[in-house]
């Protein structure tokens, strides 16, 4: 198995964070030198990573946070944010999980899902199949993105 360089291991840990994830990971690979199908694989992998932990550990995270202050101020404000995108996914079930995912806007993706998902009781299996589509599916929008703007600029 090869080593991975600096650039793959900094685009598989920015398409792990919440702000990123791979819709800012992809184009900084991209930007590194990295392939387009390199980029897209580690940006997609790594997005993924958090969604486990979250589906599963974030309704016992928010029952042991909430007894602190600062846990209160946190978690409400988190349920604010996945409260206005819930109505998506009650609305369109499945689909509405993979657009929530799937659009790359500020807000939306893996993270914003799995916190939806979690706070709904979604089962962990539907959930994760569901944002693993959307990922796909945004990852896929980000790159075609981001070569056709390389493209135009000639770079």
């Amino acid at each position: 198995m090869n080593n991975l360089s600096m650039p793959e291991v900094l685009t598989f840990f920015m398409s792990v964070l919440p702000i990123s994830e791979a819709r800012g990971a992809i184009p900084f690979a991209l930007a590194q030198g990295l392939s387009p199908l390199r980029a897209y694989l580690i940006g997609v992998i790594g997005n993924l990573v958090p969604v486990l932990p979250l589906l599963v550990g974030v309704k016992k995270l928010f029952t042991l946070s909430y007894r602190y202050e600062i846990g209160r101020k946190i978690f409400t404000w988190i349920n604010r944010l996945s409260t206005k995108r819930e109505r998506i996914v009650r609305r369109y079930g499945f689909v509405g999980l993979i657009l929530l995912v799937a659009v790359p806007l500020p807000v939306t993706g893996a993270w914003t899902g799995s916190l939806v998902s979690a706070f709904l009781g979604l089962s962990i299996k539907y959930a994760f199949f569901a944002i693993f589509i959307g990922v796909c599916i945004s990852a896929a929008i980000v790159l075609m993105t981001t070569l056709g703007i390389i493209e135009v600029l000639g770079m």
